[in-house]
């Protein structure tokens, strides 16, 4: 690779890591103003309805096969994934915290890769995944103690991890994969607002809360968290392996958790400093053991 398009490859990781911490953040931040369910369904909707007409009107044109698939990942990769760990954070687990278990994706994206691509685990791998989770134990211990969340909240985001795992992993192989990453965003995102405004009624209403706090953090959450994280997601996933862009965004826990100190006061203790440390090992134990056999 050329020193060009190393810079340009570097660049767009460093965005991808930025933009996807910034959807924890934005999270943690809209959920002081209004419902969590309330806050998802119009980022995904505002979203969706935004790059519809793109998707309608550019690229190539939408058949009913592809369009059915993209709103199964939508299911998956954004309401599984995004409901799961932002109603974690509502439960008042901490937003590090919640961003370094689901970023343990690049080990269940290869747990997975065993029932679904018949891909079997050497020992390295399978040492550096138990490595891996004994980080997240570490880090999730003192908070599980002290912290007001009830424990079953801290099962949400891996729940939301494998359903985003099984997203990309069925994604790499689909026919629909050459789909822009627009038309792929907008349906996803439509999709899940369709599911999310379901929860949003159960949960008392699926007005938008015509606040400033709301306002500011459903664009946040659709500016950066969306278009930013989910766009860069997908064309870094057309562009490299599904292993490297699910490796790459390890680096957000950290960030996180600095980025939620800094405005929400939330534990940085040496405790997770120390459980952040023990996965990243494990990671690149996992990353050193070769391909799956």
């Amino acid at each position: 690779m050329n020193p060009k398009a190393l810079a340009l490859a570097l660049l767009l990781e460093a965005a991808l890591v930025i933009s996807w911490s910034a959807g924890f953040v934005g999270i943690r931040f809209a959920i002081d103003y209004a419902p969590i369910f309330s806050i998802l369904l119009w980022r995904s909707l505002v979203s969706g309805l935004l790059l519809l007409p793109l998707a309608l009107t550019r690229g190539p044109r939408l058949r009913g096969k592809d369009v059915l698939s993209q709103m199964a990942f939508g299911a998956l990769a954004m309401s599984g994934y995004l409901g799961c760990f932002a109603f974690s954070i509502a439960q008042g687990v901490g937003t590090g915290l919640v961003a370094l278990i689901t970023d343990m994706l690049p080990l269940v994206v290869a747990l997975l890769s065993w029932p679904v691509l018949g891909q079997r685990l050497n020992g390295r791998q399978w040492f550096g995944t138990g490595i891996g989770l004994l980080g997240v134990v570490v880090a999730s211990g003192l908070t599980t103690q002290t912290g007001d969340a009830p424990l079953w909240a801290y099962l949400l985001p891996v729940l939301g991890t494998a359903s985003l795992a099984l997203a990309t992993l069925l994604q790499k192989g689909s026919a629909s994969n050459t789909m822009p990453v627009y038309q792929k965003l907008s349906i996803q995102c439509l999709s899940a607002a369709a599911i999310f405004s379901l929860l949003a009624w159960n949960e008392g209403s699926v007005l938008p809360v015509l606040n400033p706090g709301f306002i500011g953090g459903i664009l946040w959450l659709v500016l950066v968290a969306t278009f930013g994280a989910w766009g860069l997601y997908y064309l870094a996933l057309r562009h490299t392996s599904a292993a490297r862009v699910t490796a790459i965004l390890y680096l957000s826990p950290p960030v996180t958790m600095v980025w939620a100190w800094v405005m929400f006061d939330e534990p940085l203790s040496w405790t997770m400093a120390a459980g952040l440390a023990i996965s990243l090992l494990g990671i690149v134990i996992f990353a050193r053991a070769g391909k799956p056999t």
